[in-house]
């Protein structure tokens, strides 16, 4: 039962974690807006689409995430009743995927897209070149605090989980 309620935990600090998703999005589509209204250089009209599509792009991940998980919560506590041991294994088995998927795509790709994203900075001196690229490192960067907290928790969730399965 400990076990249940460690999931249910987990995925109740998803779901807020999920939230910061949805207030950067917000903030990237109030900057699009205020660009689009205030700006007066070539420069400031040049970040009205990218802080849009990153608004966008971050609102769609937030809010798949947020009722993904809030989902989850209701699940967990039917999966547990139907079969704990079930349960359980098909956890450890998700927590070893999302694990990996942060190592190879969170921390391994979004470091290089940054740096890709900067040597275009240095490189292409063209306002939307420069807004866009500015703009995906800063998405980025919003995307890789969420997550790295976000991982923390899968791990601790996933030795929780390993501590369970050795004690049966």
């Amino acid at each position: 039962m400990e076990i249940l309620k460690a999931a249910t935990e987990w995925a109740r600090a998803e779901v807020f974690s999920t939230r910061f998703f949805i207030i950067f999005a917000i903030l990237f589509l109030t900057a699009g807006i205020a660009f689009w209204q205030l700006g007066k250089t070539e420069m400031a009209k040049a970040y009205i689409i990218p802080m849009l599509v990153a608004g966008v792009l971050l609102m769609t991940i937030g809010l798949g995430l947020f009722f993904t998980n809030k989902s989850r919560i209701t699940q967990f506590e039917t999966a547990y009743q139907q079969d704990a041991t079930a349960f359980v294994a098909s956890e450890i088995e998700r927590a070893e995927s999302t694990i990996k998927e942060y190592k190879n795509v969170v921390f391994t790709a979004i470091p290089l897209i940054i740096a890709a994203c900067a040597l275009v900075i240095v490189f292409i001196n063209t306002p939307i070149w420069r807004a866009s690229m500015i703009t995906t490192i800063a998405m980025l960067v919003v995307i890789l605090l969420i997550d790295g907290t976000a991982r923390a928790r899968i791990e601790a969730y996933y030795e929780q989980l390993q501590l369970v399965e050795k004690q049966e």
